[in-house]
């Protein structure tokens, strides 16, 4: 925190949540690869320290079109600001670090 108790945007803090939104197409294997991929991320940058819901698009059109979700698999970062959108199979962890914003 500043010392006029506003937060620093470039500053992480350690116990941040984190809320997270996985869009995937069924259990093709870009949506298998996605899902592997995050977790392992997740476990190791954010443990106990975030939410996952991983959301097959096939069992929710309606929350896909609230999302105006336009490509799979997505990933949506509601919390920490600011709202990111991430797509693709997230094997590229330094990519998904930074669209992340976790410092590493």
């Amino acid at each position: 925190m500043e010392e006029s108790g506003q937060l620093n945007p470039h500053t992480q803090l350690v116990d941040e949540h984190y809320t997270l939104r996985l869009f995937i197409a069924g259990s093709s294997p870009i949506s298998v690869r996605a899902v592997t991929n995050l977790r392992v991320i997740c476990e190791e940058f954010l443990q106990n320290r975030y939410t996952l819901e991983v959301i097959d698009a096939h069992q929710q059109p309606l929350l896909v079109r609230d999302e105006n979700v336009t490509a799979m698999p997505m990933l949506i970062k509601k919390t920490p600001s600011p709202k990111k959108r991430l797509i693709g199979d997230f094997s590229d962890r330094e990519r998904v670090l930074i669209g992340l914003g976790i410092k590493y």
